[in-house]
């Protein structure tokens, strides 16, 4: 007979997290902090039912699913630098797989190697620092990458007041193949709404630009795709994520503030896959209400890409490491006064 008291009590970590989940999707989905809480549910809820039916036949392949992971995520990771330093030439950004992989390595290996070696003490207090830190650190990848994917699939119907494009480089004066695919995309959301609403696009002139981002988005929508003038707003001087979206609310509050658009709107953020989340969160924290819209990435590039992306997010949320490194500090102190 099944003890309901009990069978709550194992499953209270499941259902408080499962709770936590669905409230930040209804209040506000562009969190990073739903991320964590979407990867601890599946965390709990895989640990609650081996539990509770007993599978212990399942133990052994997680074990070798725990061991063989990392040594596959390293291999591909790997190989797949050596792929993109060959397609897109060797930078910071292109190496950031194999940068990845050595620090999942060293994550690995640091503790093993220092208790083989006998290391003394001052050797393992700070490796300690290390692993909890890298713990917070791939577990907070794995729960961003999965959330990426979630928040992509979350279902939309809705129609747009307005279609933000970010910029995304220029070939000369002509969008590159990249930003290509975010205008295609938005075009793409503009026919299947009835040609209904405006595009936005959005980006400045860089250095080694003929003209801005903005200006060549434009020509591209209204010489290759027929879009009239009217129905396109330019945004030409932002730089980065945030400046996108920042001058395209002040643009879009000012034609309302001069009654000429509606006075509350709907927005689509359409930007390329990985970019989706990062892109969604920014428009959060300037109160733009948006929805993100992801066009395709090369499946070669996508790996460098978010790697990018969550080291973007990574900074915007860096307190639970500082969090993590006063744990450790009052933990070692503790330990140094026994």
């Amino acid at each position: 007979m099944i003890n309901i008291p009990q069978l709550l009590l194992l499953y209270s970590p499941t259902i408080i997290s499962g709770l936590f989940l669905l409230f930040g999707l209804h209040r506000e989905p562009r969190q990073f902090r739903n991320a964590i809480w979407l990867l601890l549910f599946l965390v709990f809820l895989s640990g609650t039912l081996v539990l509770q039916f007993g599978l212990r036949w399942l133990i052994l392949p997680i074990a070798a699913l725990v061991i063989l992971t990392p040594i596959l995520v390293v291999a591909f990771l790997l190989t797949n630098t050596v792929i993109v330093t060959r397609r897109e030439g060797v930078s910071l950004t292109t190496l950031l797989p194999a940068l990845l992989a050595l620090a999942m390595a060293f994550y690995l290996l640091l503790s093993p190697l220092l208790l083989i070696l006998d290391a003394p003490r001052w050797c393992l207090v700070p490796a300690g620092l290390v692993s909890l830190e890298g713990t917070w650190f791939f577990f907070s990848f794995v729960a961003l990458l999965l959330y990426s994917w979630l928040y992509r699939a979350l279902p939309r119907k809705r129609r747009y007041d307005y279609i933000i494009v970010h910029g995304a480089g220029l070939n000369g004066d002509r969008p590159t193949p990249l930003l290509r695919g975010r205008l295609d995309k938005a075009l793409q959301l503009w026919r299947k709404q009835g040609k209904q609403g405006r595009f936005v696009v959005s980006g400045g002139q860089g250095p080694d630009e003929e003209v801005s981002e903005a200006q060549a988005m434009s020509n591209y929508l209204r010489n290759s795709c027929g879009v009239p003038a009217e129905a396109i707003i330019m945004e030409d001087r932002s730089t980065t994520t945030m400046e996108n979206l920042r001058y395209s609310k002040g643009i879009l509050d000012d034609l309302h503030r001069a009654g000429r658009g509606p006075q509350e709107y709907r927005v689509a953020l359409v930007t390329s896959d990985y970019h989706v989340f990062r892109a969604s969160e920014y428009a959060s924290k300037v109160g733009l209400k948006a929805d993100g819209v992801g066009s395709h990435t090369k499946g070669y590039y996508w790996p460098t890409a978010f790697i990018r992306e969550f080291a973007a997010v990574t900074r915007s949320h860096w307190w639970p490491y500082l969090g993590l490194a006063a744990l450790w500090a009052v933990w070692t102190g503790i330990s140094l006064l026994r």
